[in-house]
């Protein structure tokens, strides 16, 4: 009986042992941002065995005794599958699928659409793209990311952004300027007022079915900014940086002053025997003699320790035993550089349930530039709230306030002026002291003080010497910097709130309400000491205040019949409201020193006021349809009028219709199992542009009518006068686009490959230009639209996961555009005109240049040579010929030619992710490939002979004797205007590459942060303008899309530590 029993129980155990279970629980969470991930599948390979995770991403399942391996999968992540081993808890962190095609939503005008099922041409960016990266203009995050898409380097200004171009150039003689659109309401602010860490997406719009409804001002695409708002979990975050701010691009290669002072003995020497008339030249011993001994007169400063006629000897050698009498005082941009810094904080709140759902944040930027009193400021704080009373009610408030504090370096308005930080320092010739010295010893010339005192050049009263005109005699940049006031104060409040209503199932009606204002305030000071303001000091205060109004009702129809048809319509209006004052006066005659108040000044300068209005309507209305997901056909029409064209032309029509199929959802494509998504689209539409400009770059916004100016400038003593301004032209209207785009979005291999191609034409009409007139009329010219222009190109994207394991991915995104720009009809007959270094005529692109013809340097005497132009007479006198060339010396016989283009062949981002278990690491380089650039800052320093004025290091590869091949001719200051006029000489290839961004990130364990209560932490290293690669060195070839160089402020280079974490 024992022996039964004991059989028996060993049965029984066996069978209890074949179907025993081991559980296994954990904590699914994205490895993006470690937040939990709810509603993932967890299946035991190989059975049906499985559960989901929970709203917290916990789960827990019974595992079948035998089993190996879990697998995990949600939408929008990759598939992970763990082995079990003897493990109880498997926590795992899913990666993000960016290439799940087909779930992917993108924000367009007036609501959402699946990627996947849009006709149009839109590419969107998330907060994960760019909350890592230390920027404060959001135009920075778009530079490369997306073909198509163009960005400037623009001005280095703390605060400042780069400008945007979508596919190309809409316009001639108006704005270019993509529109901006916030949260669905056109947005006419600084994009510099919204912080990068209250947006949760950016979409770009660039072709016409997706744009066209924004009618008459998104010619130039459509830029739509979206900001965060909140979800069903609450959670706390601080996202914390610091960093350190320095100049992004060297300065360029200058001579040294041992070099320098020969150079100009030679300019000096040259002139005198080449150079100057036949009638008054000398022999070169002559001329190296009186050189010599007069080379110190010319310069001013001695700044060796040798005698004034010994400092350079007769054979144009610097004395051997020259020795700098103060060698760390003559670098100039010493003392107005530092060691900047970027300091950004931001916290944020959120949380919500099925009713509501509530987003607070607060943020605080500073940046303080590497060139001294260059300051950026900024306080954001937003609440977005929204709230669901009930099924068929929603409403919410998005209320944002932001108040900014600048000090702006004088570099925009006048690249080539005095007090131009970047322009005098660079054109400063490097024998010239920042502080007075004793000219014997070397030594400085204290004040009564005891205090060190800069030289202004014209210090004679102290015995000092003069610098010359090349070396600004009475001006001193490090004081005016330091002395001169130039701010902008900034408060902005803005609020958007709707209503939306749901009825009859299907129909949504909303409607949207916003305010947009802003004060602004200039505040600018020019001190008594030195420069435009002395001896009496000036000060100005200019005030503009901006209101932006803008409602729109919308009532939309989305159903679904049979299952196959989807219907989705949308009707609208619109009206948009944009005020402007501006308040302006200046006054010079400080009473008191140290108080920059208008009334501490006793004579106006001048005062000015006055008021632009800006007024649009619109009725617009777009309807989506697709089959089955496989054919999709949309269109889109709006009726625009605005308040800038007279009654009879001020109305509009845009529209566009789409098209699109969805190849990989045909049976016939249903075997070929490594296709995911294959969609060819198509669109045509039109849209409008009535960013009208003036000569200075504002805007116009009284186009039509006939205008008239009043003030001083037209008094007759006490009598008041005025004077017609403008013509009438009631004919006047936009300038329309008629823009053509073809695609084909693919995923391939499980998305592991993906990306897009599209053709795209652009076509522009009714062109703004000024139109001469005859004189008798009182005026010059009037606005007219007469012109057209196209823009055509193709744009690449390929996205791959190179690899793609577990614990280690390597993603690579790039993007190119290959962009062709022409001319196709102008004013009076298709006359050609010029515009500075350009000349528009039909078959040229906008920014052909028109320069005159650099020939080389004459191997004999070193002149600078030009091709001849032909009207020039064949005489000795003007002409001679080489080979069977015609050229000159003379550069005003020089013949003008088209000599290449500022718009490159083909730009675009290179982008690395690499990802290792919690590390990643990201790359963005952004590249352009053809195209030329005007560099005038190097001309400026390759002006061989004016006396004071710094020079390239290119100078000493300048022709020196008879039989001397190279491409820089003599030194010469008598003829130094002839050599170095604007020609194709200074044109240098645009093609570089940018450093964009790099940032490393370690994200933390889960199980680590739930012992201290943490959702997630991650901590960061990122730079950004890391370097730029280029033709030249110093050169910044990113400034402007029309490739002119000047002396603007150069780029920062931004290297920041940060924190994230989420509670």
């Amino acid at each position: 009986m024992k022996q039964k029993l004991l059989l028996c129980l060993a049965f029984l155990l066996s069978i209890s042992l074949s179907y025993a279970q081991t559980l296994v629980r954990g904590t699914v969470t994205a490895v993006e941002d470690n937040s939990p991930v709810p509603g993932v599948s967890v299946l035991v390979k190989g059975t049906t065995t499985g559960t989901v995770t929970d709203s917290q991403g916990k789960y827990s399942l019974n595992v079948p005794a035998g089993s190996t391996v879990l697998v995990f999968k949600s939408i929008g992540f990759i598939m992970m599958e763990m082995p079990i081993g003897n493990n109880s808890v498997i926590d795992v962190q899913l990666k993000q699928d960016a290439k799940d095609l087909e779930e992917v939503v993108v924000q367009v005008p007036y609501g959402q659409a699946k990627k996947a099922l849009f006709t149009g041409s839109v590419n969107q960016l998330s907060t994960k793209d760019f909350q890592t990266r230390p920027i404060s203009n959001i135009n920075n995050a778009l530079a490369g990311v997306a073909a198509g898409i163009q960005a400037s380097a623009g001005s280095g200004q703390p605060g400042d952004g780069p400008s945007i171009r979508v596919r190309g150039f809409g316009s001639i003689n108006a704005s270019n300027d993509p529109l901006y659109v916030v949260d669905g309401v056109p947005y006419s602010g600084n994009i510099a007022n919204i912080s990068p860490s209250d947006i949760e997406s950016i979409s770009l719009l660039k072709d016409a079915a997706s744009s066209s409804i924004y009618g008459s001002r998104a010619a130039n695409g459509v830029i739509m900014i979206t900001t965060r708002k909140g979800t069903n979990k609450s959670q706390f975050t601080i996202n914390a940086s610091q960093g350190v701010m320095s100049r992004g691009i060297p300065e360029y290669d200058r001579v040294n002053a041992f070099e320098y002072y020969p150079l100009m003995w030679e300019a000096y020497r040259n002139s005198l025997s080449y150079g100057a008339p036949a009638a008054s030249a000398i022999g070169l011993d002559a001329a190296n003699a009186r050189a010599t001994a007069g080379i110190k007169g010319l310069l001013g400063y001695n700044p060796f320790n040798v005698a004034d006629n010994e400092i350079v000897t007769a054979d144009g050698k610097i004395n051997p035993n020259a020795r700098l009498k103060y060698p760390n005082d003559l670098n100039w941009a010493d003392p107005l550089t530092r060691q900047g810094s970027r300091a950004d904080y931001n916290l944020n709140y959120s949380g919500g349930s099925d009713k509501s759902d509530f987003f607070v944040s607060m943020g605080y930027v500073n940046e303080k530039g590497y060139l001294i009193n260059s300051e950026f400021k900024r306080y954001t704080g937003r609440l977005n709230a929204n709230f669901k009373p009930t099924k068929w009610l929603k409403t919410g408030l998005n209320l944002a306030g932001t108040v900014t504090d600048a000090k702006q370096a004088n570099t925009v308005d006048n690249s080539s002026g005095y007090a131009n930080p970047f322009n005098f320092a660079r054109g400063m010739g490097p024998i010239y002291p920042v502080y007075a010295r004793n000219p014997q010893s070397g030594e400085l010339i204290l004040d009564a003080a005891g205090n060190a005192q800069y030289d202004l050049g014209n210090m004679t009263a102290l015995g000092l010497p003069s610098r010359p005109a090349g070396a600004s005699p009475g001006r001193h940049i490090v004081a005016e910097t330091e002395l001169n006031k130039n701010l902008r104060r900034r408060n902005v409040l803005s609020a958007r709130t709707y209503g939306e209503v749901t009825f009859l199932k299907d129909f949504k009606f909303t409607t949207n309400v916003s305010v947009d204002i802003t004060s602004d305030l200039g505040i600018g000071y020019d001190n008594t000491l030195v420069g435009d303001g002395a001896p009496a000091g000036r000060a100005n205060r200019a005030n503009r205040q901006t209101t932006t109004y803008n409602i729109n009702q919308l009532l939309n129809y989305s159903k679904t019949f049979n299952t196959h048809h989807t219907i989705d319509a949308l009707v609208g209006h619109e009206n948009y409201d944009w005020t402007f004052n501006y308040i302006y006066a200046m006054s010079q005659g400080q009473i008191v020193t140290g108080n920059d108040e208008l009334g501490n000044f006793t004579t106006i300068n001048s005062s000015t006021s006055y008021t632009d209005k800006y007024r649009t309507e619109g009725y617009f209305s777009r309807v989506n349809y697709d089959y089955d997901g496989k054919y999709i056909l949309s269109a889109s029409f709006r009726r625009d009028g605005t308040s800038k064209f007279a009654r009879e032309s001020r109305w509009g029509n845009f529209w566009s219709v789409g098209a699109g199929w969805r190849l990989d959802n045909e049976n016939f494509m249903k075997s070929i199992s490594w296709v995911n998504l294959l969609k060819l689209r198509s669109s045509v539409g039109t849209s409008g542009n009535d960013g009208i400009l003036d000569s200075d770059g504002n805007r116009i916004y009284y186009a039509y009518p006939a205008l008239y100016a009043f003030g001083q400038s037209y008094n007759n003593n006490s009598e008041s006068g005025f004077i017609q301004s403008q013509l009438a032209a009631n004919t006047l209207q936009w300038e329309s686009n008629r823009s053509v785009d073809l695609g084909l979005e693919y995923g391939l291999l499980n998305n592991r490959l993906s990306g897009s191609i599209e053709v795209f034409h652009r076509k522009s009409d009714n062109l703004l230009f000024s139109v001469p007139i005859s004189l008798a009329s009182g005026l010059s010219e009037r606005l007219a639209n007469i012109g057209s222009m196209w823009n055509k190109g193709i744009e690449l994207h390929v996205n791959a996961d190179i690899i793609r394991k577990n614990d280690f991915r390597w993603n690579i995104d790039v993007n190119a555009t290959m962009l062709k720009n022409r001319i196709t009809s102008l004013p009076e007959n298709n006359k050609p005109i010029i515009s500075g270094s350009f000349r528009r005529a039909v078959g040229q692109s906008i920014y052909d240049f028109w320069l005159r013809e650099w020939y080389g340097v004459d191997s004999e005497n070193g002149d600078g040579l030009y091709r001849a132009d032909q009207w020039v007479n064949n005489t000795t006198t003007k002409t001679y010929v080489i080979g069977q060339d015609t050229v000159t010396n003379n550069s005003n016989n020089a013949r003008f030619h088209y000599a290449g283009s500022s718009i490159p062949d083909v730009y675009g981002g290179i982008s690395n992710t690499f990802s290792y278990k919690r590390f990643t690491l990201m790359a963005l380089l952004n590249y352009q490939i053809g195209g030329l650039a005007l560099d005038n800052s190097y001309a400026q320093l390759m002006a061989g002979g004016n006396y004071g004025t710094a020079l390239h290091k290119d100078q000493l590869r300048r022709w020196q004797n008879p039989g001397d091949v190279t491409d820089v001719p003599r030194m010469d200051e008598a003829r130094r205007s002839f050599f170095n006029a604007a020609s194709d000489r200074w044109l240098t290839s645009a093609s570089y590459l940018s450093i964009r961004t790099v940032n490393l990130s370690y994200n933390f364990a889960p199980a680590v942060l739930n012992r201290i209560n943490v959702k997630n932490a991650s901590v960061f290293l990122s730079g950004e303008n890391l370097w730029l690669f280029s033709a030249r060195k110093g050169m910044n070839v990113t400034q402007s899309f029309n490739g002119i160089v000047n002396n603007a402020y150069i780029p920062n280079r931004v290297v920041s530590v940060g924190l994230n974490l989420t509670l």
